[in-house]
């Protein structure tokens, strides 16, 4: 039984490493897309913020990702993102008794937008 998770151990250290030595082996820009497609799998505590000139209006936080809006006949993008997330009544940075997760929308012609990721 030792034998057999030696092997295993082994099998994937080299697996890691093999992985690892293609990832080192990748273009910067084929780099970020393997990220980007990993925090699409597992999700980011992000936070949208929306201002109306240098005055902050609106805050969503938990918020797993931002979607490009594609066009159902021709695929092509269109000019907002969207996503869900918990609508950030009185700005304090989490979720309180009373405040839902809901769809929002984001035009990429009239609104100033900030997101990123929450640093608590």
């Amino acid at each position: 039984m030792h034998t057999v998770n030696r092997w295993r151990r082994r099998g994937g250290v080299t697996l890691l490493l093999a992985g690892l030595a293609m990832l080192a082996a990748c273009t910067q820009e084929q780099q970020n897309k393997i990220g980007r497609e990993i925090q699409n799998w597992t999700g980011t505590n992000g936070v949208l913020e929306v201002y109306a000139g240098d005055k902050l209006v609106r805050r969503f936080i938990q918020i797993d990702k931002l979607t490009t809006a594609m066009g159902t006949d021709d695929n092509k993008p269109r000019p907002y993102r969207y996503g869900y997330g918990y609508l950030d009544e009185n700005m304090n940075m989490q979720v309180d008794p009373g405040e839902k997760k809901v769809y929002f929308e984001i035009s990429d012609y009239a609104t100033s937008y900030v997101f990123f990721e929450n640093p608590r």
